[in-house]
This record gives structure tokens, C-alpha cells and sequence, in this order.
């Protein structure tokens, strides 16, 4: 029986590394799979891995729709064994139903990667309705960690410099780099902790810069 899978974590936990991977251990089994993504921060149609792998892949606009198109590439008689969805978190509920559909309807696996949540520490839609309709939850082992060491269970994103909790839910942005001016968009992973106190690893570095308050005399 063909399942949807969903495979969750923080970014810099391997989600598309992972993507990428199981597409190579199907295609060399001789199953034929499709590569879809959406919003990936290497540009429209690519899926792309920390790591520095690539891959083709269809972008996943807001009215696409996977019933439609698997169908159709069925009726033209080509074949699909298994679709690898990245970035899953920016698809429509729909378009998730439409995916649990594929699986029902027409036996096609289906493997979905993504964060749950976004900068806000709200649930994404896409999301949300892979938690409630996925045969398969599973959250991958690899730890992304904070600053500080601990597992790093939020997504921040920060402006400027500057860490917000509000505005749009999908702006795409950079990672900041190690000794890089911060990038206008970024994202960073955090402990739920220093989310809580927007303490980033710039600001925390710039904190432990301060001078120690002089000690009281005798």
C-alpha cells in the first residue's frame, strides 16, 4: 500500500538532504519519481541541500494542483512510482489533501519534507494538515543546535540584524555566515529559551562584549 510520509525538523536538520536521498535510493531501484519544491532559498525550481547538493525540481506555486498533474502525466502514459515533496511547510492545505489523494486514489508514495512551525512559533498550514492526514510522522534525528549548545527547537528570523516576531509568514531569506555582515532577511535556529528572549548568537555575542561592571571596593 502506497503511504504519505511527512519527516519534520528545524532548518539544518537535513530535510533536503534527506529528500534528496531518498529520491537517488528509489530511482536506483528503477522507480520513476517527480521532484517538487517550493520557495527554496537557492531559487525557483531547484531543490537545495547545506550540504551543497542540487536537483531539478517543479516550483509549487499557489495554484498548482498535484491531482491535476499526476493525473494528467498518467493519462500522456508516463509513469510515476513516488513523488519527493520539499519544502512541504509552504504548500495549501489543499494542495496536501491533494497529495493524500494521489496516495489513496492512485497508489503513488508520496514523501514530504518540512518545519512545522515559522518564525512566529505558529504552525504552517501545509504543515498542520501533513500532522493530521500523514500515515508516517517522522522527526529526524540529526539535532540542529543554538548557540548555546542546546537543541535548537524554533526558527527565527531576523531583519537587519534584528530578531521579529511578526510580519509575513513566508519571506525567504539568507543563514547568516560566521563573520558576515547580517543579511537583510536571515534565518537562524534557536533554543525554545533564547526564542523566548530574541537572544540571537550576534546579540548574544555582542553582550558578552560588554565591559564587566567593576567589583565593590573593600
Amino acid at each position: 500500500m502506497a503511504e504519505l510520509h511527512f519527516f519534520t525538523g528545524t532548518m539544518d536538520s537535513g530535510k533536503s538532504t534527506l529528500a534528496l536521498q531518498t529520491n537517488h535510493n528509489h530511482a536506483t531501484r528503477g522507480r520513476v519519481g517527480h521532484i517538487f519544491t517550493s520557495h527554496d532559498r537557492a531559487g525557483s525550481a531547484t531543490i537545495s541541500s547545506r550540504l551543497g547538493l542540487f536537483h531539478d525540481a517543479a516550483e509549487v506555486a499557489d495554484d498548482f494542483d498535484f491531482w491535476r498533474y499526476v493525473v494528467g502525466e498518467l493519462t500522456r502514459g508516463r509513469r510515476i512510482d513516488y513523488l519527493i515533496c520539499d519544502e512541504a511547510q509552504f504548500y495549501s492545505a489543499e494542495q496536501i489533501e491533494q497529495l493524500a489523494k494521489v496516495v489513496d486514489e492512485l497508489q503513488i508514495d508520496v514523501f514530504c519534507f518540512g518545519i512545522l512551525t515559522d518564525f512566529r512559533t505558529r504552525l504552517f498550514p501545509g504543515s498542520a494538515r501533513l500532522v493530521e492526514l500523514a500515515d508516517r510522522m517522522q522527526v529526524l534525528q540529526v539535532e540542529a543546535l543554538c548557540w548555546c549548545g542546546q537543541r535548537a527547537t524554533h526558527n527565527a528570523r531576523t531583519e537587519d540584524g534584528v530578531m521579529v516576531t511578526e510580519g509575513d509568514q513566508v519571506v525567504v531569506g539568507d543563514v547568516d555566515q560566521t563573520g558576515q555582515p547580517p543579511a537583510e532577511v536571515a534565518y537562524e535556529v534557536l533554543c525554545r529559551q533564547h526564542h523566548r528572549r530574541r537572544l540571537t548568537a550576534a546579540r548574544a555575542k555582542a553582550v558578552s562584549l560588554v565591559s564587566e561592571p567593576l567589583p565593590f571596593g573593600e
